[in-house]
């Protein structure tokens, strides 16, 4: 019984040993059983190694798995681990964590290592990078259904539509639907019910990029590639959507000139300081409209029943003008219109407003000539109006094609712009045809 003692008490011993000699002389071997292996025991597996036998390990993980086997590390070994890494490579890792986790892991670096890693997990707004979440369920592709489904019963908050295959490298070689997987045999490789290229966006791609290829495709989620192919995180559509819904609602402010920054509750001088410079400018388009009303004092001094109407032409051709930047405004975001149609576009737009101004013209018309029973004052604002609704039209299209063209944000105050243009040409139309047929007035 003796002899046995020295056997048990030396196999703790030789185990650590042959894991010593897999891990450094066996990397992908030993990544490939760490996959299976709970967090924290491969955590502390790795963290017993040295730097450069557990970084070469790390390396040849799946992304996701790394990344939760680092934040499972003692401070030291985690701190060593990310060091010795490409500093993308550890910010990749890194992105695929929590918050608080994260910012356990750069707790242990140096400020400026911290900060440069903090920088390389951000991507320029509006693209797929900043748009993406970071946190992606991933395999090898000799991975087997059975190792799917294990992991998927660990997941208990998170839903999960599709699965993504990297080879050792962190390049993005298949995608599987959910569906799929758990259809197929338990002990079928992954990499066989692969079929054809993955879909995926680089992580530039625009917002207008994304939504058009998941438009196209048709598909629920969308991996989003680095410069080299490798994942760095999916898209998924109702992400997106609730994107768009608040660029829509931050849409809806700045063409009003508010900031977008700018909630409900915000103090009121927050709001001051951002509606301020808009509420100027649009006070010198208002003097600008005014010196226009200037320019026909003595028609309006004759006529004095023309003060009375003016209103009624700039509203009218101000609400025509609204409809157009609506309806133009929503065509360029949903990319259902680019610029290249601008012709088609201002054209239908001017022509809608023509048909609406004949029609309202004829109701105005005969609305007037019972008020006021002025023939001629009929016909000056029935004119005016077809004229200045059919502009209103023109130009409500107009706008935001230009300013996209010009490679600015169309929302951007495009109603104050707008507003200006139709008080003008509303303005000018009605009182220059007044003063052209001031005598039949």
């Amino acid at each position: 019984m003796s002899g046995e003692n020295p056997a048990v008490s030396e196999a703790p011993t030789a185990d650590a040993a042959l894991a010593a000699v897999l891990l450094a002389e066996y990397p992908d071997d030993a990544a490939r059983l760490l996959e299976a292996t709970p967090d924290e025991q491969s955590a502390a597996l790795l963290a017993g190694e040295k730097v450069a036998t557990r970084i070469s390990v790390v390396r040849r993980l799946t992304p996701d798995r790394a990344a939760r086997i680092v934040a499972a590390m003692a401070e030291d070994a985690s701190k060593a681990t990310l060091l010795g890494l490409n500093p993308n490579h550890a910010a990749l890792l890194l992105a695929r964590l929590d918050e608080d986790e994260r910012e356990r892991c750069l707790a242990g670096l140096d400020e400026r290592t911290a900060d440069e890693l903090r920088e390389l997990g951000q991507y320029p707004a509006e693209t797929a990078g900043s748009l993406m979440d970071p946190r992606v369920t991933t395999f090898r592709p000799d991975a087997h259904v059975s190792d799917v489904i294990s992991r998927l019963k660990t997941f208990r908050n998170q839903r999960v539509q599709d699965v993504f295959l990297v080879d050792p490298e962190g390049m993005l070689v298949g995608s599987l639907a959910i569906q799929n997987i758990v259809l197929a045999d338990p002990e079928t490789c992954l990499e066989n019910l692969v079929e054809g290229d993955p879909i995926r966006v680089q992580v530039v791609a625009s917002r207008e990029e994304v939504i058009q290829t998941f438009e196209d495709q048709r598909i629920a989620s969308l991996p989003v590639v680095d410069f080299d192919g490798r994942l760095v995180g999916v898209l998924r559509q109702r992400e997106l959507v609730r994107a768009a819904k608040d660029r829509a609602t931050a849409s809806a402010v700045t063409m009003v000139g508010a900031s977008e920054q700018e909630r409900a509750l915000s103090s009121p001088l927050f709001a001051v300081k951002k509606r301020l410079p808009w509420l100027q400018i649009n006070l010198l388009t208002a003097f600008l409209a005014a010196s226009v009303v200037g320019l026909f004092e003595e028609t309006i001094a004759t006529v004095t029943a023309l003060a009375v109407l003016l209103p009624v032409v700039a509203g009218q051709s101000g609400n025509t003008g609204a409809q157009a930047l609506a309806v133009t405004m929503r065509g360029l975001a949903l990319r259902e219109v680019r610029t290249s149609h601008w012709l088609r576009v201002v054209t239908k737009e001017a022509l809608a407003g023509a048909g609406n101004g004949v029609a309202v013209a004829l109701t105005t018309a005969v609305a007037v000539y019972f008020w006021s029973g002025s023939y001629g004052l009929a016909l000056v604002i029935g004119v005016s109006m077809v004229i200045s609704m059919t502009l209103a039209g023109l130009s409500g299209a107009a706008i935001p094609m230009v300013l996209t063209a010009l490679r600015q944000d169309p929302a951007q105050s495009s109603s104050i712009v707008l507003t200006t243009v139709t008080d003008v040409v509303g303005f000018f139309s009605f009182l220059g045809i007044a003063t052209m047929l001031s005598t039949m007035l």
